[in-house]
């Protein structure tokens, strides 16, 4: 039996982290956001060809605020929008393909959250949530049914070789953002940084439970996070709106002892690649892929901590995991699977100094 059936039956069965560390070895992983159900999805073809061994949806799967072309302000309406949302997306025939023969694991963002920019004042977030829970197909005692939030982790692979897939829910909890007071300028198109100490990213529950999923063992950690997390230079979401948060994350990396940590973030309308080392034990690597259907050809940032030029039309990620060379060779892939951007990064440059 080959590792895809394999993972998917650990998938369907909602396996935890103790089942999954039985798998085979990941090799090869997949990922990307922002897929508006509305428009065409061609660069399913090229997923589907790089044959991943795994799939994470990183948010915006589906855009629950926008029907037919046009914003739904209506919070009486948004649930109907977003169940219409998800049944178009489940008639796309590439997703239908890869949903159905790779294994995948799925978070949320602001659109298939149900409010562009939401947090949590949006006053539909649990029946969004089953209806999350619904279209991901999750089992019916799964937590994520149960408690608030959609936040997840499991670990892949055997000792020695293990992946944990952490994914981050920025949206059920988070406090609300700092409007800029100036619209569009650069570097502060929508919000500007907000040193508030009692606002919060992902809620105490969700912190608590992250700081365990951080010393779990495990030999690559694969941080998924709807918004960026290492960007600065942009003025759009991002958890340097709320630099005390962002900071928390950096210390809880730290104090865990979590080492070989990558993020993995969309939102963005484009992908690039960012690497942070500023109070962190060991640099902290970001790739974003954003998105299946949406480019931001005219995207500005100064971000100190991109690694080469954003890549502003429709793309994914993908992780090569080298594991004899002990080597990771991240991409953001063009429509066609060609890659656009390039880091190779060894698991001594992202392990802690000894």
């Amino acid at each position: 039996m080959g590792i895809t059936f394999w993972l998917v039956v650990m998938f369907v069965m909602g396996a935890g982290s103790v089942a999954a560390q039985s798998a085979p070895t990941l090799t090869r992983i997949a990922f990307s956001s922002c897929a508006h159900q509305e428009r065409p999805q061609p660069i399913w073809e090229a997923v589907l060809q790089y044959r991943p061994e795994l799939f994470l949806f990183l948010g915006d799967n589906v855009y629950g605020d926008v029907r037919d072309g046009k914003p739904v302000d209506n919070e009486a309406a948004i649930l109907d929008s977003l169940r219409l949302a998800y049944s178009r997306a489940a008639a796309i025939p590439g997703l239908t393909r890869l949903r159905q023969t790779v294994p995948h694991l799925a978070t949320w963002d602001d659109h298939d959250y149900g409010r562009n920019d939401g947090g949590a004042e949006f006053v539909h977030k649990r029946a969004s949530q089953q209806l999350f829970a619904d279209f991901w197909q999750l089992p019916a005692a799964d937590p994520r049914r149960q408690r608030d939030g959609v936040y997840h982790a499991q670990v892949f692979g055997p000792p020695g070789r293990r992946v944990q897939v952490i994914l981050l829910d920025t949206r059920f909890f988070r406090s609300a953002l700092t409007p800029t007071d100036q619209r569009g300028a650069p570097g502060k198109e929508r919000y500007v940084p907000d040193p508030e100490p009692t606002k919060t990213m992902l809620g105490a529950p969700q912190w608590a439970w992250l700081a365990e999923q951080l010393t779990v063992p495990a030999e690559l950690r694969l941080l998924v996070s709807s918004v960026q997390v290492v960007a600065d230079g942009h003025g759009w979401e991002r958890w340097g709106n709320l630099p005390l948060q962002r900071q928390q994350l950096y210390d809880l990396i730290r104090t865990t002892g979590a080492e070989r940590v990558l993020v993995l973030s969309g939102d963005r309308h484009l992908g690039a690649i960012y690497r942070e080392t500023q109070g962190l034990p060991s640099p902290l690597i970001e790739i974003t892929a954003s998105g299946i259907t949406q480019a931001f050809p005219g995207a500005v940032e100064t971000s100190p901590q991109r690694v080469g030029a954003l890549y502003g039309a429709v793309n994914f990620g993908t992780i090569e995991i080298d594991w004899w060379a002990e080597r990771l060779t991240v991409h953001v892939r063009g429509e066609n699977g060609e890659p656009v951007r390039t880091l190779v990064v060894s698991f001594q440059e992202i392990s802690r100094p000894q």
